[in-house]
């Protein structure tokens, strides 16, 4: 099964192309703190002009309706779409609050639902009040022996604080905003050249990634296994480059039968990689898929790819990130001139390397801050960002990098700082792939009203998708009056769909939502369309 073909897995385009056009920053969610001082003269706005019922029966000269009549028309608005086959089979959790709480509608809102994505909305708003916004992770090298004319007389060992910014990846809505992306290899050349600026030609040992800053389950228990394979579920570990994923290009060969052109990249020599697959006739089907056998590097293509069929590109998850990231950081040296006589090797054992720990790093990158990081995390849903940083915030707040650590720090947060009970949800993992996470509808108002008025929610605000613009809302509610309006999380695994988030009103406020259908089997695209449907009924 590819995995393009397999279960829905939320927003798969993995990463962004250096070279997308320019689509300039939306306006920023309106909070409170932002609306003072605004200049609302000089403001362009592009949203179409529509006029409410209560607008129009005021020109008409008659009286806007009642706030009691609003709800009840919005009710049945809400409640048709509902009715209708096949979406009446499915289980709905709907709630619509405003900024001040008030209730406007709800529908097993106090009922738990599988969240999908909209999981992602926890620890990023965790991380926004918990951390500083300027909070970054240093990824060190240490040195095991002295440097004696240009000779390193003992091991290289990198150690790495659970960094996710060692990839290609643009970290705002404008790609080509001066500083907003990133190449794959910009952070990791800089390690390497921070190693050359210590006069290092030459290492007697071996190049290790030290990976004990976090802990040594790398996969969370609850993923499926096919899934282990894929970028989506990619490991987390304190060591990440790439994503913790090879790129896997493949296509037909030039003939029947021939081999399927494969290529993975980087190309480390880490890799054991085997191609059975083999071109197919242009009618036929494309059945190539990609496996590891478990524990070890050996992968393998079989299947098949087309005559014709154009080039494609997949994500393969590594079994082990702390080499992998030894590996490139080796490659680096490599083009530099310097050369290992050691193997590449990894370790998770925080005692290992202790004593070098202890001493002066001989080279240190930082990764982008806090506000950055979150931004892959809720624009793009982006699960290894979010693993990583679920793990972060396990090993600041609780000193332990886990994800029982780091839920710990959730379930604290959501408690007693956003004021939801403590029997309204239910965590497993950071990114939602787990589907035994749990929570309500109003838990999620309640925390993105949270959110909306707390002082450090700038990056929280900027990261999530705006409707129409770049990141996974970007062809959601276009030609509808909410276009542009809708500031909001997606979710989306097998089953279920979500969306959460807020409702720019003209007057400069917002409308709360969140709507989870679960236990659901209508198409992926039938089902987000009913969603959109929804929230513009909201909207209106």
């Amino acid at each position: 099964m590819h995995p393009a073909e397999g279960r829905v897995v939320d927003d798969p385009a993995r990463t962004e192309k250096l070279t997308s056009h320019t689509v300039t920053d939306s306006l920023p969610l309106l909070n409170h703190s932002s609306r003072q001082g605004l200049d609302l003269m000089n403001i362009s706005w592009t949203r179409p002009f529509s006029v409410s019922l209560s607008g129009l029966l005021m020109l008409i000269g008659g009286a806007p309706p009642t706030p009691a009549a609003a709800q009840h028309a919005l009710a049945g608005n809400i409640d048709r779409h509902l009715q209708e086959l096949p979406f009446s089979r499915t289980h709905w959790g709907i709630v619509v609050v405003d900024e001040g709480g008030r209730e406007l509608y709800a529908r097993n809102a106090d009922q738990l639902f599988v969240p999908a994505s909209n999981t992602k909305l926890v620890v990023s708003a965790a991380a926004s009040a918990l951390l500083p916004p300027d909070f970054s992770l240093k990824t060190s090298v240490y040195a095991t022996g002295p440097i004696r004319d240009g000779v390193l007389e003992g091991d290289l060992v990198v150690y790495g604080r659970g960094d996710p910014t060692f990839s290609a990846r643009c970290y705002g809505v404008d790609t080509l905003a001066a500083g907003a992306c990133d190449s794959l290899w910009l952070k990791i050349d800089a390690l390497a050249e921070g190693i050359v600026a210590q006069g290092v030609h030459y290492v007697v040992g071996a190049i290790v990634g030290d990976g004990s800053y976090f802990d040594a389950e790398f996969v969370h228990p609850a993923w499926e296994s096919y899934d282990l394979n894929w970028w989506y579920a990619a490991p987390v570990s304190a060591l990440g480059f790439n994503h913790n994923s090879l790129d896997v290009t493949y296509g037909p060969g030039d003939a029947v039968n021939a081999p399927a052109r494969i290529a993975l990249q980087p190309d480390l020599g880490i890799y054991l990689f085997e191609n059975r697959a083999r071109t197919l006739a242009a009618p036929e089907r494309r059945t190539i898929d990609f496996f590891r056998e478990p524990g070890t590097v050996r992968i393998w293509a079989d299947g098949g790819v087309p005559l014709g069929a154009r080039e494609r590109t997949e994500y393969f998850a590594v079994p082990d990130p702390n080499a992998y990231f030894a590996a490139a950081l080796r490659s680096a040296l490599a083009r530099l001139g310097v050369s290992i006589g050691g193997p590449t090797r990894s370790t998770t054992d925080s005692l290992q390397y202790q004593a070098s720990r202890a001493g002066t790093p001989i080279a240190e990158v930082d990764s982008r801050p806090l506000t950055d990081i979150m931004f892959p995390i809720l624009n793009s849903s982006q699960n290894w960002f979010a693993e990583m940083l679920l793990k972060t915030l396990g090993k600041q707040l609780q000193g332990e990098g886990s994800w029982r650590a780091g839920i710990e720090v959730e379930r604290g947060f959501l408690t007693d700082s956003v004021g939801v009970d403590s029997t309204a949800y239910y965590l497993s993992d950071g990114s939602g792939l787990s589907s035994g996470n749990l929570l309500t509808p109003r838990a999620f108002a309640d925390l993105l009203r949270y959110m909306l008025h707390h002082p450090n929610n700038g990056g929280f605000l900027r990261g999530l998708p705006r409707s129409g613009a770049r990141g996974s809302l970007e062809q959601r509610f276009v030609g509808t009056p909410l276009e542009g309006s809708v500031v909001a999380k997606t979710g989306s695994i097998s089953h279920v769909n979500t969306l959460a988030g807020y409702i720019e009103q003209p007057d400069g406020t917002a409308l709360v939502f969140a709507v989870m259908a679960n236990n659901h089997a209508a198409r992926y695209a039938d089902m987000v369309a009913k969603i959109d449907s929804i929230v513009v009924a909201i909207g209106r």
